[in-house]
């Protein structure tokens, strides 16, 4: 959603007109294409408009619903509006979708190459490149080489954590797109409002939640996600809303919680977050508990009191 918006102010285009390119056609890339479709239709879409602007791409190319032994799982995002010869070639896949976003959950080492990333760069004034695929060695292309190819340009977010890094004395901070910012505050909400289970809304509000939690400093910094210093907050934010949700979905069991104001429900979800202490044992290791905890269970079972 972020990256959205700030593609949109530099194009001038509307943020209904994004195109999303996935190259990697698993589980993975059709699970996170579904959860996009949200992204569409909060702004106003139909579902069929919403995944007319999705595109999918795995080993054999662009996937097409006139492919001949097509998986079922691929079907929901095979395009009929083709026509010609298969499409086979990245490169020539993105001159044909002229995609503003090229999301990787293929797990295939520098798939994203430097004729890939350069011809995003020439489509869009600020090209988004999530290379997810994780760990690092699996990832579709490395962070340095993302902004050296766009002249820092791009608005990335990738799997697993790059540092931040320095060009022409501008500092560049890459966005982490992973689960860490949403399953705590998700696990959280759920557990406190006693959900007797996790609803479409809940992830959902989860989604815009973290969109929604930058600081005006982040903001102004063009990041798309919140630092990961501020992780805490952010969960007992997202929790917030995830409570909320289970609630106006009617599946939250913990009644007192509805009477609550925004201000001590949020007040509520801090005071039941894990605060960890070290504390040294004997042996000189460092074992964390929870504040104020009287005994704590180490690794071999044995129990100390603290």
């Amino acid at each position: 959603m972020n990256a959205a918006r700030l593609a949109s102010v530099a194009s001038g285009r509307p943020l209904t007109e994004h195109r999303i390119l996935f190259f990697g056609a698993g589980s993975a890339g059709i699970g996170v294409a579904k959860q996009l479709l949200s992204f569409f239709t909060l702004l106003g879409l139909t579902e069929d408009e919403a995944r007319s602007r999705i595109y999918t791409v795995d080993s054999k190319g662009l996937v097409t619903a006139d492919r001949k032994g097509l998986q079922e799982h691929k079907k929901f995002f095979a395009r009929t509006d083709y026509e010609g010869p298969p499409l086979t070639n990245l490169t020539e896949i993105i001159k044909y979708v002229q995609p503003t976003a090229l999301l990787g959950l293929s797990t295939m080492r520098n798939a994203f190459t430097e004729e890939v990333v350069k011809l995003m760069a020439s489509i869009n004034t600020r090209p988004i490149v999530f290379p997810l695929s994780n760990p690092v060695s699996l990832c579709e292309v490395d962070y340095a080489d993302a902004i050296e190819w766009t002249n820092g340009t791009v608005i990335f977010a990738s799997g697993s954590p790059y540092a931040p890094l320095t060009r022409s004395g501008t500092v560049y901070e890459p966005g982490q797109g992973n689960n860490m910012y949403i399953f705590p505050g998700l696990g959280l909400g759920a557990i406190l409002a006693r959900a007797a289970h996790v609803t479409d809304a809940m992830v959902e509000t989860a989604a815009i939640g973290l969109a929604e939690a930058l600081s005006p400093e982040e903001h102004s910094a063009g990041l798309v996600y919140p630092r990961l210093t501020r992780i805490r907050e952010i969960s007992a934010g997202i929790a917030l809303r995830v409570v909320r949700a289970a609630q106006l979905d009617g599946v939250a069991e913990n009644a007192p919680l509805e009477k609550l104001s925004d201000e001590h429900l949020l007040d509520y979800i801090k005071a039941k977050q894990w605060e960890p202490c070290a504390t040294h044992l004997p042996n000189g290791s460092t074992l964390y508990v929870k504040e104020n905890c009287k005994h704590a269970i180490s690794g071999n079972g044995n129990v100390h009191r603290l």
